[in-house]
Formats: structure tokens, sequence, C-alpha cells
């Protein structure tokens, strides 16, 4: 078998590995999605990297550097456990969701903004118009988030306790303006609202140069902004009772003793898969760059 093909195989088996290990909260192996885009960085460059040649490898490297950052802890190294906010001296933070929010997504977004740097160009019209239709609903999904959360908390009692995923904060506190929520809602949903338009912008250029399976690659990371929006919005604190809509939260599918953590799962797979089309879109067969189109059609 080629080296290139072996490269892409084996970054596939350990990006499933990965996300296995993600679904029962007991990695396979701690370094798989690291090795993964490692692999993936290999197949790059064994298949032949796209003009210009530096943007497939720019753009991989804050995505390995994030995969280190956020390998999962040796086993028993640490158990979480509640923090208590509230009193005299503590008040709302409100760039609490929007640095949850640019925790989990800016590695992505440095690599969309760098690929969308290396393939700018003018897309086809048919093109712009289907990224336009496909980030409708995820900005719609946004707005009625914080629209139903900014509601429910203007209505919250004085003296309440509002709990989220990692906190419980009382809101009679001085600080704890409730004018504050809707700008922690709005700050919190930029960073995944950024990288779905971006996204999106990054696969109506690359369906326009013909390259249609990086261009599924890229659009499936506007996906992925919807799970980071919702776990962005759990970091505001808010009532519990605001979270009806929340499709893409941590519980939106039931977990279970066998699997704890479903969604998170299913966000790390898309997550994977949108990297292993996009890099595999790019660099297949050594096939250069469909040169952008003089003119919108």
């Amino acid at each position: 078998m080629r080296r290139a093909p072996l490269l892409l195989i084996l970054a596939a088996v350990s990006a499933v590995a990965h996300v296995v290990g993600v679904l029962v909260a007991a990695p396979l192996w701690r370094g798989a999605e690291v090795l993964s885009l490692a692999l993936l960085l290999g197949y790059a460059v064994a298949a032949g990297l796209p003009a210009p040649r530096w943007a497939v490898p720019v753009a991989l490297v804050p995505l390995v550097v994030d995969a280190v950052r956020t390998m999962p802890a040796e086993p028993g190294a640490g158990d979480a456990a509640w923090l208590v906010y509230g009193g005299p001296g503590s008040g709302f933070d409100v760039t609490a969701g929007f640095d949850a929010a640019l925790a989990g997504s800016w590695a992505a977004l440095v690599a969309v903004a760098v690929l969308l740097v290396a393939f700018r160009g003018r897309g086809r019209r048919r093109h712009l118009i289907a990224a336009a239709v496909a980030a409708a609903p995820v900005v719609g999904y946004a707005a009625v988030r914080v629209a139903d959360i900014g509601t429910a908390a203007a209505a919250v009692t004085p003296g309440l306790e509002i709990r989220t995923e990692t906190t419980l904060t009382r809101v009679d506190g001085p600080g704890h303006d409730q004018a504050d929520a809707v700008p922690a809602l709005v700050l919190a949903v930029l960073p995944p609202l950024a990288l779905a338009l971006a996204a999106l912008a990054l696969a109506a250029l690359l369906a326009g140069r013909g390259r249609r399976l990086a261009a599924t690659g890229a659009a499936l990371l506007a996906v992925l902004a919807l799970p980071l929006l919702d776990a962005a919005l759990a970091a505001v604190p808010h009532p519990l009772d605001a979270d009806g809509t929340a499709l893409f939260a941590w519980y939106a599918i039931t977990p279970t003793a066998a699997m704890p953590q479903p969604v998170a799962a299913l966000t790390a797979a898309v997550e994977l898969a949108a990297y292993l089309l996009l890099v595999a879109g790019l660099a297949r067969s050594h096939r250069a760059a469909v040169p952008a189109p003089a003119a919108a059609g």
C-alpha cells in the first residue's frame, strides 16, 4: 500500500479511538487525538500539498497544539468538583461564556482563518447563496438561545440560586445585576458564530474551486459550532428552566453508565471527521488547485 493512503487510514483509526474514549469517559490512549492530527499532517505532505504549500501545515499546527493542551488526564489524576460562588465579594462574570467558547474554538478558528487567507478569491454565486442559507439556522439558533436565557434571567427572583454545569451562584449579592446577563450571553455566542460563518465561507470558496470533499469538511466545522455554542452558554449563570431550547447541550442525548458522554463524543467525531475530509480533499492525489472563477455565475 502506498504511504499516503496508509497514513490517512491510521489517522482515521486514531480519530475513532479518541471518539470511543470520549464516549466512555475512559481514553483508550491519551494521545489518540494528537496522533490522528499528526498523521493527517504526514498524509498531507505525502499526498501532495496544494498551492500555497504552507497553508495546510500552518492550519494544522494550532489543532495539534490544542489537542496536546486538552489531552485527557491520567486515570485518577483528579476528580471534578462543584465550585460555589456568591456573597458580598463576588460579581457576575460577563466574560465567562466568551472564555469558555474561545477555549473550545480558537484552534478551529485559526485553522479556518489560515485556509481562508490561502484560498481567498471570488466564489460562485450559487455556492455563496448556499452558504448564506446554511448560516441562517445557526444564527437563528444562537438568537433563540440568547433570547430565551436572557428573558429567564430577567425574571429571576432575588435570592434564587442559579446552577450551571459547574457552578452554583446566588443572584442577590452586589454586582449580580441581571442586566449583565444579556451582554454575557452575546459575548458567549460570538466565537461559535464566527467559526460557523468562517467555515461556511471557506466551504463556498473550496466548492468554487472544485474541492467538494474539502468543502464538505469545512461545512462540518459549521455544525461543530452548535454544541460549542451551547457549551459556552452553559458557562453563563442562568436559571435551569431556560435550557428547554438547548438542542446540543451535554444532556441532549441522555448519558448512561456505559456511554456517559454521548454529545461530547459526537462533537469530537464531527470535528475530527471535518479535519479528515478537509485535508483529504485538499491534498488527495497531488491534484493541483483549480483557479478561482473570474466572475460569479
